[in-house]
């Protein structure tokens, strides 16, 4: 990270200390959280660089990326020196972030394991502020054919329409569901209302044909998987 000095402007800073210059010769890898920040900041206040005003959103964040993630636009515009556009551009470049996580899973041909499962979830979970119910639909051989965010609702329990979920599965021809849904409290026990509702949608995929192959809560950057732990 760049050693502090007095000067509040970046461009009076020693070449080597600044961001931007700093990325231009050593790769983004060799920048902090806190810089890479800076550089989206691109310029500071009278009484604050870039940089400050970086670590302040850090830490608005508990030095977390993922905590940040789930900010707002009016959260990071509680900071001083941070107005809208600032703060939409923070928005826009963690979304980013998030869809090129997302993506990378989306481009497995098999989901065959909740590893491969939590890869397209988590980045689609993980950071909400909010439970929220998500489906995938497989094909025999476990080919991902389409996603679908079933239902959204507070922060500790969300309603799940079973009907739309089969719905979805028969327009889509899969023969395989794995459902998931997050925690935002970061708690990865499984309730006896998460179990139920599980027994239920499998029971009534059975009737159809349909086969339940997993459940997986996310909380955080962690997931807890029905199959791997015997609760289907």
């Amino acid at each position: 990270m760049a050693t502090p000095i007095k000067n509040h402007k970046i461009k009076s800073w020693a070449e080597e200390e600044r961001p931007r210059e700093r990325m231009i010769k050593k790769g983004y890898a060799a920048l902090s959280d806190i810089e890479l920040l800076a550089i989206l900041i691109q310029s500071g206040t009278k009484e604050r660089s870039a940089v400050d005003l970086a670590r302040d959103i850090m830490q608005l964040g508990n030095n977390n990326l993922s905590v940040l993630s789930r900010m707002g636009i009016k959260d990071l515009q509680a900071i001083k020196g941070i107005g809208k556009a600032r703060a939409i551009a923070i928005v826009a470049a963690l979304e980013l972030g998030r869809r090129r996580q997302m993506s990378e899973g989306l481009q497995k041909k098999r989901v065959s394991s909740s590893k491969d499962a939590a890869e397209i979830l988590l980045p689609l979970l993980s950071d909400a502020n909010r439970e929220m119910f998500c489906v995938l639909y497989l094909s025999v051989s476990n080919k991902l054919l389409h996603y679908e965010m079933i239902s959204a609702g507070g922060t500790t329990a969300t309603v799940v329409d079973i009907k739309m979920i089969f719905r979805s599965a028969m327009l889509h021809l899969a023969t395989r569901v794995i459902i998931a849904h997050n925690h935002p409290s970061g708690n990865l026990n499984a309730s006896k209302a998460d179990k139920d509702l599980t027994h239920k949608i499998r029971d009534t995929g059975k009737l159809m044909d349909i086969q339940l192959i997993d459940h997986l809560i996310i909380a955080e950057s962690q997931y807890l998987s029905f199959a791997d732990e015997g609760l289907l």
